[in-house]
């Protein structure tokens, strides 16, 4: 009869519990993990190694949508349609006398910058970045160089903790004299990039000329940082390699008085983008090509039943040019190999449609101070997982 080694059967039992212990911690949220990092040092290295901050990420990808009107007004709503207690309803640790607002979210991370009104309050406006499940935040320094401008007309935060624990934050700045290969210095721009790992900005590539641009809606895709623009050439920068490089306008022969663009965002490895036009209930979900050689429309949408079962989204403007008007926001593309939805919001409700057989839902309940809040005013919408990143 074959003898069992023990030693062997000690080695199985423990790491039988190892495999169970991380599988339970990888279920719980930050708020848990922060704690139970005290309850050993086992126990502390096992939530702090980079595997179970990957394994983390993988599991809990794209778990909700931040929704944003001011520092103290944040929802969060999940993408799985359940009522769980939100990561965060506020920023108000960051201690900006000004208040903040989000910019980017990055797996887990925000950029954020004082509020918009700080010109009006005689304050400079400070740039952060920071984990609001830790309520851990760094200020950005200043990036002072010849030549360059210090006010940022754009800034993409660049976080991925499966490949690295630093971030990079890509800013867009005017150059404040005119540079040899610049007409003038009022289209002429600079990339300064930020290290965590390195503390420090630098400049990147070399200056160019731009049309009219939407720096401030900047799209990481396909290792590049994009940018749209609604009279010329659309732009994006390739972060490791430094460079600039032109991707085709958006597909409408349509004239720009009716064109609304309504989504520009990256959802499973591609780059999405949305027009409306005019009052239509159609549209496209278009995606691009990856070597950038044209858009191509992916998914068809047809909103007319959404319109018919919530007649609150028709508003009517007799005097305009436009009489009807749909309002409803797209919030969120989501592609995977399962499913194909789209997210939209209309007046006190969330939906999810349905891709690719054009059914919808009801996302998930919103309580009565959401609900008022969200049918008021704007709001901005962020993908958001939570992370134990440090900033």
């Amino acid at each position: 009869m074959r003898q069992t080694n023990p030693i062997h059967t000690e080695t199985s039992i423990n790491m039988f519990h190892q495999d169970l212990l991380t599988d339970i911690l990888l279920r719980l949220p930050i708020k848990s993990l922060l704690r139970f990092k005290c309850v050993s040092k086992q126990w502390l290295s096992l939530i702090s190694s980079p595997q179970f901050h990957r394994r983390r990420r993988r599991l809990l990808a794209s778990s909700g949508i931040l929704l944003c009107q001011t520092t103290d007004l944040i929802y969060h709503t999940s993408l799985a349609g359940t009522n769980s207690e939100p990561p965060f309803t506020s920023l108000s640790f960051i201690g900006d006398p000004a208040g903040v607002n989000i910019l980017q979210s990055s797996n887990g991370l925000l950029l954020c910058c004082s509020s918009f009104h700080t010109a009006r309050m005689g304050l400079g406006r400070s740039y952060y970045i920071c984990n609001p499940s830790t309520q851990q935040f760094s200020i950005l320094p200043k990036a002072d160089f010849e030549n360059v401008s210090k006010t940022i007309s754009g800034a993409y935060l660049v976080f991925d903790s499966s490949k690295s624990p630093h971030y990079q934050v890509v800013s867009v700045r005017r150059c404040s004299s005119p540079s040899s290969s610049s007409s003038s210095s009022s289209n002429s721009y600079h990339i300064v990039t930020y290290s965590s790992e390195t503390r420090a900005w630098r400049l990147s590539g070399s200056p160019f000329t731009a049309p009219v641009m939407v720096f401030d809606d900047g799209v990481l895709w396909n290792g590049s940082i994009h940018w749209l623009s609604p009279t010329g050439a659309s732009l994006f920068f390739h972060i490791d390699q430094e460079r600039l490089g032109t991707m085709p306008a958006p597909p409408s022969a349509e004239k720009w008085s009716n064109r609304r663009l309504r989504y520009f965002a990256e959802s499973g490895g591609h780059l999405h983008l949305i027009e409306v036009y005019g009052s239509a209930t159609r549209f496209h979900v278009f995606e691009m090509e990856r070597d950038y050689s044209s858009w191509l429309p992916k998914y068809q949408v047809d909103i007319s039943a959404i319109v018919d079962a919530f007649p609150v989204m028709v508003r009517s403007f007799p005097d305009s040019n436009d009489p009807v008007f749909y309002a409803f926001s797209l919030l969120l593309v989501k592609e995977d190999e399962e499913d194909s939805l789209l997210v939209l919001h209309v007046p006190g409700e969330f939906l999810l449609y349905n891709l690719r057989n054009g059914t919808f839902k009801k996302l998930g309940p919103i309580s009565s101070e959401e609900n008022i809040a969200l049918q008021t005013g704007c709001f901005h919408a962020y993908q958001f997982t939570e992370t134990l990143a440090g900033v």
